[in-house]
This record gives structure tokens, sequence and C-alpha cells, in this order.
């Protein structure tokens, strides 16, 4: 049986566009460390030709590590956490509950980025809520809440503590309400 957390292909199509978008916001400060490094940036590219429906789901899924290992060109926290949004987008292919992880770490690195942390957070969150579309809202209302469901990103892992969990904690209570 199918974990909740991937969601159907279409869904994952629609929600990999937003994590694109998401994770394409902060990209800046990943390129600014590691200019010559465009594995975070050909992820970003991914995620949206597979929301285009232009990329295979298998193929994809098999290339869905590589966006994320850009992570280790970078030195800034900032940087990293910007692609790792990058590799958590192009990891939507897969599970659809990326997209969530893609929005985190992109919240993730603008707050690192900031005098403000705590308005750069406010304002990265902010700007992905208003983002949605209704059926990426929809999409997203599909998936279980962090924590509920171990089959996945949405599960005891990385994305479940700190400020990743936190922030997708508040994009679901956001959603629900």
């Amino acid at each position: 049986m199918a974990s909740p957390q991937a969601l159907s292909e279409p869904d994952r199509r629609l929600v990999a566009l937003w994590a694109a978008d998401c994770a394409e916001r902060v990209l800046p400060l990943f390129d600014a460390e590691a200019p010559d490094d465009d594995r975070a940036r050909d992820g970003i590219a991914r995620a949206r030709a597979f929301g285009r429906g232009e990329l295979d789901t298998a193929e994809e899924i098999r290339r869905r590590f590589v966006a994320g290992r850009a992570a280790h060109s970078a030195t800034s926290p900032a940087a990293v956490a910007a692609a790792r949004s990058a590799g958590q987008a192009s990891g939507v292919a897969h599970m659809g509950a990326h997209a969530l992880g893609a929005a985190a770490y992109a919240a993730k690195a603008a707050s690192l980025a900031a005098v403000d942390h705590d308005a750069a957070h406010r304002d990265e969150v902010g700007w992905q809520l208003g983002h949605m579309s209704d059926e990426v809202r929809a999409a997203f209302a599909r998936l279980p809440l962090l924590g509920t469901d171990s089959a996945g990103p949405l599960g005891a892992g990385l994305l479940a503590s700190g400020a990743l969990g936190a922030t997708i904690r508040e994009i679901q209570a956001e959603l629900r309400s």
C-alpha cells in the first residue's frame, strides 16, 4: 500500500511547481557561494519540468538525491538550507510531502540569511501560503499531519524537529484553519 505522503501523480505534479517556486526564492543564497555547482538549480528545473508533465516519475525518483548533494558545496547555514530546499523540491516526484520540506528549508534559509530572523521567516512562510493555488491547498490537505505517519518525509526524521518541523506544522495548521 502506498504511503499517504506520496500523493497521486497529478497532485505531485501540482505541488512540485509550488515547491520549485519556494526553492528558487532562496537559490541565490546557494549560488553566491557555489556559482559553479548547478545541481541545486538543475533540481529546481527538474521539479518544474516534472510538474509540467515533461519528465517521467521513475526517472526523477532515481535522480532525486542529486540536488540535495549540492549542500556539500556550501559553507554558510543559509546556503546549505537553500540547497536542501532544492533537493526537497526535486524529491516531490517520489513523495508529494517533500514539497513541505522544500518550503521549510526555504524558510530556514531566508531566516538564517536575514538580520531579523523572525521577520524573514514570517515573510517567507506568508509568501509560501499566499502563493498556493486552491488545487495545491487541496493536495496538501490530503497529506497526514507531521509526525502522524512514519512512512515518509513527514515521519520522525529531520523534517519533524526543530525549525523545519515548526515551519511544516505552521503551514499545515494554516491550511487546516
